[in-house]
């Protein structure tokens, strides 16, 4: 049994820079383990390449940038860094240089391919359990990641978001006479809808809750930023929902009184319906573990990042909402890691 001070389960975005800034704070390389089964930049690496972003690419530079640890500096050339740091990005192009972040930072530390299953507090030490071996560590950051929510309409096929998100894959559906309904009115609903009417599907229905809302920039800040449409989807929303719909596309409200007949007539389905937690390594001491939002606490050793566990802020408009994406990660370990450095078991 290996002991450690820290462990970090976990190698998407909120884990590179749960390592990245461990070992700014002065962590050594040896006394930090990393555990992941692939390494490869989380689901924004593996899933979500095709997906154009929302944000900013100056904002991607800025988590980049944010570890002194991750040498972004001494990075080969990444075609993100050619785009107008204005302009928004598929994920694609964010992917590649986290990508290279990692395998560089899994160099340094104990990289271990495997998936956590069990955390246990014993002797003022967590054991992490995985299928090959027990992991003993002082500390733990949680960047276990999401997956998406589905809804229960099982007489409906569903269409993976990953597949809905990505043309390439779309286009290898047999859609000809399917009548696809889309639950949702999100970022990933506006990216699903265009992509679905340039299929061959007889008609695209979406389903959905509340008006479209648009983040809008205000100098230093953004009004529902985490929120609001932006980029390429909030275009596409103007001027397609709020604007003109296109052929083929009809929307109702989930309380109309035609949902029910409506959604009888739709063969398939794609859920833009928001992310849930994955599921959290079992801790058997205290069952169902909650966080705090305000400082990502779990119990005391036991910490959580990224989008399983964001942080809740009230923006200057009194508004509250939940922080995620990369650079907001980032922001929340620059705050909260002193004091997890400090609350241990």
């Amino acid at each position: 049994m290996a002991g450690h001070s820290w462990a970090v389960i976990g190698a998407g975005p909120a884990g590179i820079a749960a390592v990245g800034r461990l070992l700014d704070h002065g962590v050594p390389d040896n006394e930090i383990v990393w555990i992941d089964p692939d390494f490869a930049a989380g689901d924004i690496g593996t899933k979500w390449r095709a997906v154009p972003g929302n944000t900013h690419v100056s904002l991607f530079l800025d988590y980049l940038n944010g570890s002194p640890s991750f040498r972004f500096s001494e990075a080969p050339h990444f075609e993100l860094t050619d785009i107008d740091p204005g302009h928004t990005c598929p994920l694609g192009l964010v992917a590649d240089p986290l990508v290279w972040i990692s395998q560089h930072l899994a160099e340094r530390v104990t990289a271990i391919r495997a998936v956590a299953t069990e955390l246990t507090l014993r002797n003022r030490r967590w054991l992490v359990s995985t299928p090959g071996a027990e992991i003993e560590a002082s500390n733990v950051i949680l960047a276990i990641g999401s997956i998406p929510k589905k809804l229960h309409h099982p007489h409906l096929e569903e269409i993976p978001i990953e597949v809905a998100l990505n043309p390439d894959k779309l286009g290898q559906l047999a859609l000809d006479d399917a009548t696809v309904a889309v639950f949702g009115s999100s970022h990933s609903s506006m990216v699903a809808l265009p992509n679905l009417l340039n299929t061959q599907a007889r008609k695209v229905v979406n389903f959905y809750r509340s008006p479209t809302k648009y983040a809008v920039y205000l100098g230093d800040q953004i009004l529902f930023d985490d929120t609001g449409l932006k980029g390429n989807a909030a275009t596409w929303a103007r001027e397609n929902i709020d604007g003109t719909y296109p052929e083929r596309l009809e929307r109702y409200r989930v309380d109309d009184k035609e949902f029910s007949e409506q959604l009888q007539a739709c063969s398939h389905a794609v859920y833009t319906v928001g992310f849930t937690r994955r599921q959290l390594p079992a801790t058997p001491q205290w069952g169902e573990l909650e966080y705090d939002p305000a400082n990502g606490i779990l119990a005391p050793g036991l910490f959580g990042v990224g989008i399983a566990f964001p942080e809740y802020g009230i923006d200057s408009f009194g508004s509250g909402q939940y922080r995620i994406g990369l650079i907001k990660f980032m922001q929340r370990l620059n705050s909260a890691l002193p004091l997890w450095l400090q609350y241990g078991t």
